[in-house]
């Protein structure tokens, strides 16, 4: 008896890391920042890389992939650091956008502490002085983007003929934004033995013809349907003019004690805009976008990041590497035009299970594109009146607060709207 109730005791023990044979000195870094139960995604990826086998791997965003390929490779790398005369390439992350390679190559640093091994992050929209010295000092490890990527290794910077593992991150994003041509000739130069890790968002017929081309027997794994928002997100749209939504915006932050929120905009000059809106209320903004310089991205970023910035408004080109903890709200200004773009923007709320909420504006010429997002969604987005808010000068606001309202139907395309939302 004695023997089956320690072995019931042990199967309901919560997964750690060291299950997942992780090495000591990985574990204590892990748990230096604060982490000590893997993610679903953690649990199923790091014992497959462990074992080399390649991977594709499907997972919403804020769940834990960058742990899920670096904490493997750090372990893979340690473990052959000793038989390498010379220090070479060994591992290569390519990545879509600046601001993820900056978080990418943050977690390897944070993950390797005390290992020696010495990784370097390669981007575009700065000067390539500090990359180019990193590189000839030697380096382990290499998180870039594919156009800076490809120019410094045109220019005999970079050598990748020792890459034994490769990850290929957000490969969705890649390909939306044309980055396409640039993994192939990536491809094409790297050896033909290595280890290869596939991970994206969401699963379009593209990646997959990609995944076959690239990986070998590959391991499949997916922990959340293809496309789905996050669980713990509450979504709510509200119906308004597009000459409105200036007006509508500074209410809702108000009215809804909003401190702290991630505003989306499709164009680059619609994000300054708003935030010029935004400041002339005396409301803490800045913008990110490609056409800011690196330095005023990562100044708006750290700003946000610290509480110093309550509102940074963004352009979809940034939005993957926005990783910030406790972000309670993120707000459509306008709608997507591509209805995965929503799952990705929402994302950014709803990380690491907490709650989140995302509030849209849609004008009459979106309409369309909410169409697509609630297909997509496979539920209604919750229809609300303009100008209803809920005000507590006391407390934050929760989004459960809207369900104490008697149940309205709202005709939505055509259709009975659904009082459906996702929850825990």
């Amino acid at each position: 008896m004695h023997s089956i109730i320690s072995s019931f005791q042990h199967s309901i023990l919560p997964m750690t890391f060291e299950n997942l044979n992780l090495i000591p000195s990985v574990c204590h870094a892990l748990a230096a920042k604060g982490y000590s139960v893997p993610t679903p995604i953690q649990q199923k990826a790091i014992p497959h890389i462990l074992e080399g086998k390649d991977l594709l791997g499907c997972a919403q965003t804020g769940t834990g992939k960058t742990a899920a390929f670096a904490l493997p490779i750090i372990q893979l790398l340690h473990s052959t650091r000793h038989l390498e005369k010379h220090r070479s390439i060994k591992a290569l992350i390519l990545t879509p956008t600046r601001e993820l390679a900056i978080q990418v190559d943050e977690s390897f640093r944070n993950y390797s502490k005390g290992l020696g091994l010495k990784h370097a992050v390669i981007y575009g929209g700065v000067n390539q002085h500090s990359q180019v010295k990193s590189l000839q000092q030697g380096t382990d490890i290499v998180i870039a983007t594919p156009g800076r990527l490809l120019d410094l290794k045109n220019q005999g910077y970079i050598k990748l003929h020792a890459v034994k593992y490769f990850v290929l991150d957000e490969a969705d994003r890649m390909l939306d934004m044309g980055f396409i041509h640039d993994i192939k000739k990536i491809i094409s130069i790297l050896p033909a033995k290595k280890q290869t890790i596939l991970f994206s968002a969401t699963l379009p017929d593209e990646i997959r013809k990609l995944a076959d081309g690239l990986l070998h027997n590959p391991v499949k794994i997916q922990v959340a349907p293809v496309s789905a928002p996050a669980e713990r997100i509450r979504h709510f749209v509200y119906h308004v003019e597009k000459k409105n939504k200036k007006e509508m915006l500074q209410k809702l932050l108000k009215s809804e004690n909003i401190n702290h929120a991630l505003v989306f905009t499709r164009t680059k000059h619609g994000a300054d805009k708003v935030v010029r809106d935004l400041n002339r209320k005396n409301i803490t903004a800045q913008a990110i976008h490609g056409n800011k310089s690196q330095a005023q991205r990562q100044r708006a970023l750290e700003g946000f990041k610290n509480r110093s910035v309550r509102i940074l408004v963004a352009t979809d080109i940034a939005s993957r590497g926005i990783d910030i903890d406790k972000l309670s709200h993120v707000i459509n200004y306008e709608l997507p035009e591509v209805a995965e773009t929503y799952i990705h923007r929402t994302g950014r709320t709803g990380r690491k299970g907490e709650e989140g909420t995302a509030f849209s504006f849609c004008s009459p010429d979106e309409k369309n594109h909410l169409r697509n997002i609630n297909k997509l969604l496979k539920f209604s987005i919750e229809p609300l009146p303009a100008g209803e808010f809920h005000h507590d000068d006391n407390s934050q606001p929760s989004p459960k607060d809207f369900q104490k309202k008697p149940e309205r139907k709202f005709q939505h395309n055509g259709r009975r709207g659904e009082r459906r939302f996702s929850r825990n």
